[in-house]
């Protein structure tokens, strides 16, 4: 082989090929941006994905208009403190703060507690609500004395010892969607989905 081919060949071998690193950094590239969507829809859904993996599903489903005023109707006498156990965007909670109530709600999914607080501050009623990340199953409700839940058929017996075991006997609990299994309202108001069920503790807590 001659010095000139020789030269030749170690002179290509030595220009970079641009085309194949434009690529690779294409590719590089790419491959970030997707990590990073995954992550960020990951962070977003799973909060929303979650619950659904529990033992007991709690899914929210957001109150209509006629449940939020069958609610206040039947506790329009009742006045101090209350609780939304699985409190979804805060509309419960922001409401009873607006007809007088300390009101609190204890919510899973953090991006719905964050926009329930939002929510209370554009609506002016920050002061009288609050909302807290956390499982219904590790919180006391001893200190409320109104309740409010939209919950599940799985649910309701269980927290119908809970809640005999915790409230004071002056306390009211509105069952919302679907009643409690064993448990006698004292009357209800609405009818089908919007239906309201509301219970004396008192009377559930004799059965103890």
């Amino acid at each position: 082989m001659s010095e000139q081919k020789l030269f030749l060949d170690s002179a290509r071998s030595d220009v970079p090929e641009t085309g194949t690193g434009t690529r690779s950094r294409l590719g590089l590239i790419v491959t970030g941006l997707v990590g990073v969507s995954v992550v960020a829809l990951y962070a977003v859904a799973a909060p929303f994905v979650a619950p659904a993996l529990r033992k007991i599903c709690l899914p929210f489903v957001p109150a209509t208009t006629a449940q939020v005023d069958n609610v206040f109707a039947v506790l329009r006498a009742r006045t101090g403190t209350l609780v939304d156990i699985g409190s979804g965007d805060g509309r419960i909670v922001i409401a009873a703060a607006k007809h007088g109530f300390q009101a609190s709600g204890f919510e899973l999914n953090p991006w719905l507690v964050w926009y329930s607080r939002y929510k209370a501050w554009r609506e002016g009623v920050r002061c009288s609500t609050s909302f807290h990340i956390s499982d219904l199953w590790k919180v006391s409700f001893a200190q409320y004395s109104n309740i409010v839940i939209f919950g599940v058929p799985q649910m309701m017996d269980q927290l119908e010892l809970k809640l005999a075991k915790e409230l004071p006997s002056t306390a009211k609990v509105v069952a919302c969607r679907f009643p409690f299994p064993t448990w006698v309202p004292e009357h209800t108001a609405g009818e089908g989905i919007d239906t309201v069920w509301v219970y004396d503790a008192k009377a559930f807590k004799s059965q103890l």
